[in-house]
């Protein structure tokens, strides 16, 4: 994927290296002694044990901690990647807004390692990429590159697919569809029922992802061979079938929250294909 060329976001919050404090505890110069004493003994990091001290008492808000880190080149590639591609998907959906009208009210991406904050709570970097509609972020781990080139989707543009992903959430949260989705599951009357609406929702942001990346290709030319071939084994390889299957469980559709390997594909291409927001409507046509 051709991406060095492109802008890179200024709206990008880099919380790499910070960790949040629980509770808002205090500590005593006392205990702030025994970790030292403690971590000289064991030769554990001693800002570890404070944490641990303080993760230990509760009460108050949690707080963001600087502790310094030290970037591989790499790690400093990959943020670079993730500030462009994110800058890329603003670029596109303002002029599209902007084609219909509309103004476009771009997010904001954290990138973050161990846990993060948000309005959505606190969420490990276990949980994957996600969205939060409470704050209009995206929140990304760079540690998921990696656990997709694991599960055989390796690549740049498989990698780019994920945030154009996250950021398709963030479209229908500005639209209103994730609110009318969220309604319409507090009235199901099966659990089936909202796992059936949450795939549709899941399908329509990949289908987004592939319009972002059909018009950033159109106007920056960012698709070499075989981009598009990485992306699709990525959406393919998050199916919930796949996942079920390589965790060694029978595949239960009714237990679907994303999507088939197989819908994911479809409604990826759908949006590379023809880079129409109007044929994204999961809820529509079924999925």
């Amino acid at each position: 994927m051709r991406w060095k060329h492109l802008k890179r976001s200024n709206r990008v919050d880099d919380r790499r290296g910070k960790r949040i404090a629980r509770g808002g505890a205090k500590l005593s110069g006392t205990m702030i002694v025994i970790a030292l004493i403690f971590a000289v003994i064991t030769g554990q990091n001693p800002i570890n044990l404070l944490g641990g001290m303080m993760g230990g008492q509760s009460g108050g808000q949690s707080t963001q901690v600087p502790i310094p880190k030290q970037q591989s080149a790499a790690e400093k590639q990959q943020a670079d990647f993730a500030s462009a591609v994110f800058q890329s998907t603003e670029d596109t959906w303002t002029r599209l807004f902007a084609e219909s009208g509309q103004r476009y009210q771009p997010p904001s991406m954290v990138l973050f390692d161990g846990q993060v904050q948000s309005r959505c709570g606190i969420n490990s970097e276990a949980v994957g990429p996600f969205y939060c509609p409470g704050d209009s972020n995206v929140y990304l781990s760079l540690s998921f590159f990696r656990q997709l080139k694991k599960m055989g989707a390796p690549g740049d543009f498989a990698q780019a697919y994920v945030i154009g992903h996250e950021v398709g959430h963030h479209i229908q949260n500005i639209t209103g569809t994730e609110r009318q989705v969220r309604q319409w599951q507090s009235q199901a009357d099966s659990k089936y029922k909202v796992n059936q609406l949450s795939v549709m929702m899941e399908l329509q942001a990949d289908c987004l992802a592939g319009v972002w990346a059909h018009h950033a290709n159109k106007s920056h030319q960012v698709l070499e061979p075989g981009d598009i071939e990485e992306g699709l084994r990525a959406a393919a390889s998050i199916g919930d079938d796949t996942i079920q299957k390589n965790a060694g469980r029978r595949v239960n559709v009714e237990a679907f929250t994303h999507g088939s390997s197989e819908q994911r594909v479809k409604w990826l291409t759908r949006g590379l294909k023809t880079g129409k927001y109007d044929v994204c409507n999961t809820f529509s046509e079924g999925v």
